[in-house]
């Protein structure tokens, strides 16, 4: 395969990327940081199309369409490339790095052909141009690589050893023809090519992320509350059960606090489901601010929610529901139409021997009646109810 079939290849492969993925944004929802990331890498593949298809066409077009402005979009394909991948992490760098350097590249490569500087010079600034934006979004992807998926790595190690290769195929090019027996447009093939397999790798590496990123917050969404980012009752009775098989033997005693907002439905009632939901994550916080990190909550329905108190005695747990209670009660929290104050009832238990989950939390339910019964805005322990 010659180079100008490379060409066209990259041409048209990027076109058919473009077009899938446009197509695929016309029947989907995507809002948020997600839909930002797909337009980002749909540009980008429309730019390399268009780049691919001016050079392919070499020799054809006037040679300021073909070379530099060709290169230029070459480079800004690249550039957002990266830019995704960036914002695929959470962050946007584009107009803070990528953007100064997309604009370097192009007035050093415009630079270059203008002061009709050898071929050689131009094809070494253009691969040490590419080379710098593939490694820009190896680093993106390669955050975090050591909880990083074997996708990550994989695709990580990918592009870093073809940015090697583009590079190296730049400065080759700066050698007489013929170095050491390999020719110079040998070498130049050579970076077409780690190009080509950069866009395949990064065609179906970005499917396959966008894949492996759903499927995780799917398993996410499994056991986490979406409202209140803590565990859901599924969430919260998995990370409950060792410490149940645990109370089996000796040793600390871990303790549960089930709480719940007394009469939040007047809430939703007077002010709307939006306030609610702002009592809601008000009221998580707070908690949070009382707990230790190795405590967990969860919500378990509706206003209601537990603590787990790994190694708390049932003293030690009430003093923590005394400050929520405190806490929750001293939280105004500030609504569209009005400023909302709320209190909370808690019951307080410690995980016996014999406990299942249903008799645990039919201990902590009947304190937790019995402090809405006593009044409300109070806490009781399972064992020995206190008034």
């Amino acid at each position: 395969m010659d180079i100008k079939t490379l060409l066209l290849a990259l041409a048209l492969g990027n076109l058919s990327l473009y077009a899938a993925l446009f197509f695929f944004e016309a029947g989907a929802r995507r809002s948020g940081n997600a839909a930002r990331v797909h337009a980002t890498w749909t540009w980008a593949k429309q730019c390399q199309a268009v780049a691919w298809g001016l050079l392919y066409f070499r020799g054809v077009l006037p040679d300021f369409l073909t070379i530099p402005f060709a290169n230029a979009v070459l480079f800004a394909g690249f550039a957002l490339d990266a830019s995704a991948l960036w914002e695929q992490a959470g962050r946007r760098v584009w107009r803070q790095y990528l953007l100064p350097a997309l604009g370097a590249s192009i007035g050093l490569y415009a630079g270059a052909w203008l002061l009709q500087a050898p071929a050689g010079v131009r094809i070494a600034i253009g691969s040490v141009a590419a080379g710098f934006f593939f490694v820009a979004g190896a680093a993106a992807l390669g955050r975090g690589w050591r909880t990083g998926t074997p996708l990550r790595r994989y695709l990580v190690t990918a592009m870093l050893v073809l940015s090697a290769a583009v590079v190296l195929r730049g400065l080759w090019s700066l050698l007489p023809e013929g170095v050491n027996g390999i020719s110079t447009l040998m070498v130049q093939g050579v970076g077409v090519v780690a190009v080509y397999l950069m866009m395949l790798s990064n065609a179906f590496g970005y499917l396959l992320l966008v894949r492996e990123q759903s499927q995780g917050e799917l398993a996410r969404l499994e056991v986490v509350d979406p409202l209140t980012d803590v565990p859901n009752r599924r969430g919260f009775y998995q990370a409950l059960t060792p410490w149940i098989a645990l109370a089996r033997r000796p040793g600390m005693p871990t303790s549960l606090i089930v709480l719940n907002l007394d009469q939040f439905k007047r809430v939703n009632d007077s002010y709307g489901h939006p306030a609610g939901d702002m009592v809601l994550k008000a009221m998580v916080d707070v908690c949070k601010k009382q707990l230790r990190d190795s405590d967990q909550m969860g919500r378990l329905g509706g206003a209601e929610f537990a603590v787990l108190l790994p190694r708390t005695s049932i003293e030690d747990a009430t003093m923590v529901a005394e400050r929520i209670r405190n806490a929750v009660a001293a939280l105004p929290v500030k609504a569209e139409k009005a400023v909302i104050n709320m209190t909370a009832s808690l019951g307080v238990t410690v995980i016996r021997a014999e406990d299942t989950t249903v008799s645990l939390f039919k201990r902590a339910d009947e304190a937790l009646q019995a402090a809405k019964q006593a009044g409300h805005n109070r806490v009781m322990e399972a064992e020995v109810i206190k008034l």
